[in-house]
């Protein structure tokens, strides 16, 4: 994408209604747009963030065994009726009338539909274990969204459910679900902690929320400080493993972890002093059990191994998708603006040209260009007349994670300069060498670069 043909409106003042970074960092950088309190337009440049973190939800739960759907935004009351919480969830639920009179809402979850679909066609526990999932934009009325869109009323969210004929299986899609988040904040750069959490209006016993440490954090947490020394990495796990998957569950919350609904002062006093943490953290996703909570009032059964009906076990499963921007924002940034993850950002690299119109710096750019477009990295080419203070501010301001600035002066010396955002430091390079460092960096994240060739005894124009 050259920036030229681009729809990046930046601001260059700080927005008085944002109280956080990522809110007035998202701002900022033209990637989001108020349309009213709560609810944003999504710009260009936020959409393909949101996709980025969408895409790698859905590979990490298809990997996981489960099967992507969708559901409407609009759900019958009477369907809530059943399972009792249409007149016990709150204000937060937004109610609506059809023309018909009859009874909507505006789902800020799906328990109820997605036990529906169940009931109606599952009957026999040979269909079982299932989970299901959809990643869709759902809506809580907050009585006082703030913050962006870190706590918004109209939000992305991937949840899913799981059906299970026993209490021990549904207890494994627990655990296999803590597993597939654990590595789906890592892909994004994120250490998000599992906590013991309070579930709230979902209902259920068992429940822990993921965490990102963060000073604007809704919750106070509470954790021992080696909790953050925990990393899943590479390691490869069988989800159908039922030995496997407890053992990840028991290493990542075995340790003292809790918000402060389900603290306890005494067993955390337990825990050596100098570890003892306490913090602000934003909940990024939250795994319940709540066994027959709703296949008991509304009938979702399936037939056992003896022919009689057992109502099955169930559990629910959500990332809040759209807040994850906000969060890896406030976890990466600095003072000029947002450092984007390399697993998340919105364009791979940044081409500075900084004398647009001289042939050679054109030529060189748009050789850049193309050579890492062909090895399927996405640049964004700064080929504006904007003076070079005004780019490479920009380039910080939106935040990606490497710039490769070309000028008259490097190229009499056949190089380009490759910047590291994170760090600052520069370092020059040929072209050729620059698109090979590049291509390097972002192996880990798209497994076709580093099966590329080397670069080295290929001339920079056998890339394009």
């Amino acid at each position: 994408m050259r920036l030229s043909r681009y729809f990046l409106p930046v601001l260059k003042e700080n927005p008085s209604e944002a109280q956080i970074v990522s809110h007035r960092l998202m701002l900022r950088a033209g990637m989001i747009k108020q349309a009213q309190a709560g609810i944003y337009s999504w710009l260009p440049l936020g959409f393909k963030v949101l996709r980025k973190l969408e895409n790698i939800v859905h590979e990490e739960q298809i990997r996981a065994g489960h099967i992507p759907m969708l559901m409407p935004t609009l759900q019958s009351a009477d369907l809530w009726r059943e399972s009792g919480r249409y007149d016990d969830y709150g204000e937060e639920m937004l109610r609506i009338t059809d023309r018909h009179g009859r009874d909507m809402l505006f789902g800020p979850t799906n328990e109820e539909l997605i036990t529906d679909i169940f009931r109606g066609h599952v009957s026999s526990y040979k269909d079982l274990p299932l989970t299901l999932y959809h990643i869709q934009w759902k809506f809580r009325d907050e009585i006082r969204p703030r913050f962006g869109v870190m706590r918004g009323r109209e939000f992305l969210m991937k949840d899913g459910y799981n059906f299970d004929l026993t209490k021990e299986d549904a207890l494994h899609s627990y655990n296999r679900h803590l597993v597939s988040y654990i590595r789906t904040y890592e892909r994004m750069g994120l250490q998000a902690i599992p906590m013991r959490a309070d579930s709230g209006p979902i209902g259920g016993d068992d429940t822990h929320e993921f965490l990102v440490l963060a000073e604007t954090g809704e919750s106070e947490v509470f954790y021992d400080s080696k909790v953050t020394d925990i990393r899943l990495g590479e390691r490869e796990i069988d989800y159908d493993s039922v030995e496997q998957c407890r053992a990840v569950m028991e290493e990542f919350t075995s340790l003292y972890a809790r918000t402060d609904e389900t603290h306890d002062e005494a067993v955390f006093n337990q825990i050596p002093e100098e570890r003892r943490r306490s913090a602000r953290g934003i909940e990024v996703g939250q795994i319940f059990y709540f066994g027959t909570k709703y296949s008991d009032p509304m009938g979702a059964t399936v037939q056992g191994p003896d022919g009689k009906p057992v109502p099955v076990h169930m559990g629910s499963h959500g990332i809040g998708v759209s807040r994850l921007i906000g969060a890896i924002i406030e976890a990466s940034h600095d003072d000029k603006g947002i450092i984007w993850p390399e697993g998340v950002t919105p364009f791979h690299c940044g081409i500075v040209n900084l004398k647009q119109g001289d042939a050679e710096a054109d030529a060189a750019c748009d050789q850049l260009y193309a050579a890492l477009t062909a090895i399927g990295l996405e640049p964004l080419y700064d080929d504006t007349n904007e003076r070079a203070g005004g780019k490479f501010a920009t380039m910080d301001l939106i935040g990606l994670p490497w710039r490769i600035t070309v000028g008259p002066r490097g190229l009499k010396n056949g190089v380009v300069e490759l910047t590291s955002r994170k760090t600052g430091e520069s370092v020059e390079l040929s072209p050729e060498e620059a698109v090979k460092k590049v291509a390097e960096i972002y192996a880990p994240h798209h497994p076709h670069l580093a099966r590329e060739e080397p670069v080295a005894g290929r001339s920079f124009h056998t890339w394009l």
